[in-house]
């Protein structure tokens, strides 16, 4: 039986060479340039005529939804036998529902976007990793089977490696994190805590009142599922400092950290240390000791089937 053919999205190159450490895989080659007008040209250089071929390409940009489209199109069309999509990182992920009328659900709209990929004859199958909400993943057609794998055991072993022996609590960034965190202290042995907020009739605003938790004299590993600004972050990391924390760091499974935003989360004092998984091209910006991979986790999912 031949290797699966493996092609990456551009922005997902960064983790090629994962892939190929932890999977037993070939790498395809993607002829790409851009046109003065700004139109791209993409060109698939090994064919995958009657291959099992798996497609990475998380979403963290427009374009790159569009480039995982394309390319997902051209595998079916240039006869692959199957197509396992791999996505580390689902963009729009919070927007996975309307609150005010007339609000587009993008999230929906874009599994419907990969769900009108032309099926392969041994299938199309979608790999989710850690989403911001479940039920996300039955947003796709059912023509295409998904796999939603949870990030728990990988946000654990990074945990364990950054806080090593020392006592620590597990922390949320306010109580709708509280079950997650509450799952993660469970495997981690140690005890959770979170943020109570009030938020503000008039202006919207939210502003602590709380911590449930007695985390005198202990450090904190706040949790959450992704970490962008970062401003909810610091607000509890300060709220956990004046509870009486000695030090507080976090962890996400999903660093996305645009701009400048790790700069500011470590000039504001109130964070020592940001770790997380490699899902996300943000991971980039952090200190290779923080980060660990999510390659073994999704070649083992696709070798399962």
């Amino acid at each position: 039986m031949s290797k699966k053919l493996l092609f990456a999205i551009r922005s997902y190159d960064y983790l090629v060479p994962s892939f190929l450490a932890a999977g037993d895989l070939d790498q395809g080659g993607i002829e790409r340039k851009t046109f003065p007008d700004g139109e791209r040209y993409l060109r698939l250089l090994d064919s995958p005529w009657a291959r099992d071929v798996v497609l990475l390409g998380g979403t963290p940009t427009d374009l790159d939804w569009l480039e995982l489209y394309d390319l997902a199109c051209a595998i079916s069309h240039a006869g692959a036998r199957s197509l396992s999509i791999v996505m580390p990182y689902f963009g729009y992920a919070t927007m996975e529902r309307a609150v005010r009328p007339g609000e587009v659900v993008t999230a929906k709209s874009r599994a419907r976007l990969i769900s009108a990929v032309p099926g392969c004859e041994g299938g199309t199958r979608v790999f989710l990793f850690d989403l911001h909400t479940d039920g996300i993943e039955y947003y796709f057609a059912d023509t295409v089977t998904t796999r939603h794998l949870y990030g728990a055991s990988v946000v654990t072993e990074a945990v364990k490696r950054a806080m090593g022996p020392r006592p620590f609590v597990l922390g949320a960034t306010d109580a709708g994190r509280a079950k997650w965190v509450q799952s993660l202290a469970r495997d981690l042995g140690v005890e959770p805590a979170f943020v109570y907020k009030k938020r503000d009739a008039a202006s919207g605003a939210l502003s602590v009142t709380g911590v449930n938790a007695d985390v005198r004299g202990r450090e904190v590993m706040i949790y959450d599922d992704m970490i962008r600004t970062g401003s909810s972050l610091v607000q509890a990391a300060r709220s956990y400092m004046d509870a009486g924390a000695t030090k507080v760091h976090a962890v996400a499974s999903h660093l996305v950290l645009p701009d400048k935003s790790l700069d500011a989360i470590l000039a504001s004092g109130a964070i020592a240390s940001v770790l997380g998984t490699d899902s996300h091209p943000g991971s980039q910006k952090v200190a290779a000791a923080n980060v660990i991979g999510v390659a073994p986790l999704l070649v083992a999912a696709l070798d399962r089937g």
